[in-house]
């Protein structure tokens, strides 16, 4: 039975390359310097929230049913896969307002304020 492949090493956070390759049928080895495709760099839960995203066809609303989690969360572990995989995200001109409202909606989420505070605060944006 095969471990699954780390695509981090757990000491230091770096990226790992797999240096052999071996086939269970004959048991050939092949040695080299093979790099990792960017997705190994995902931990299980970003798999997994790729997994729902893509069978979704990104559509977030279909991620928020599925996976039981808010609009604001959807949109966290996306800025958290993209950046797993190299990328920057980008802001959009109205992410401060975003920003707000996705606080306000993360108490909400939490408890800490009411669905009547949520709505108050959300007008003021």
């Amino acid at each position: 039975m095969a471990n699954k492949l780390l695509g981090k090493c757990p000491v230091c956070g770096d990226n790992l390359r797999i240096t052999t390759l071996k086939c269970p049928s004959c048991q050939t080895s092949i040695s080299g310097n093979f790099r990792l495709d960017k997705f190994s760099r995902l931990n299980s839960e970003q798999l997994h929230f790729v997994e729902v995203f893509i069978k979704s066809r990104g559509n977030i609303k279909e991620v928020e049913r599925e996976m039981g989690i808010s609009y604001p969360t959807v949109r966290n572990k996306l800025d958290d896969v993209i950046e797993a995989l190299g990328y920057s995200v980008q802001d959009s001109p109205d992410d401060s307002s975003a920003a707000k409202r996705k606080e306000i909606l993360d108490s909400l989420e939490r408890g800490e304020i009411s669905s009547q505070e949520a709505v108050k605060l959300l007008q003021k944006i």
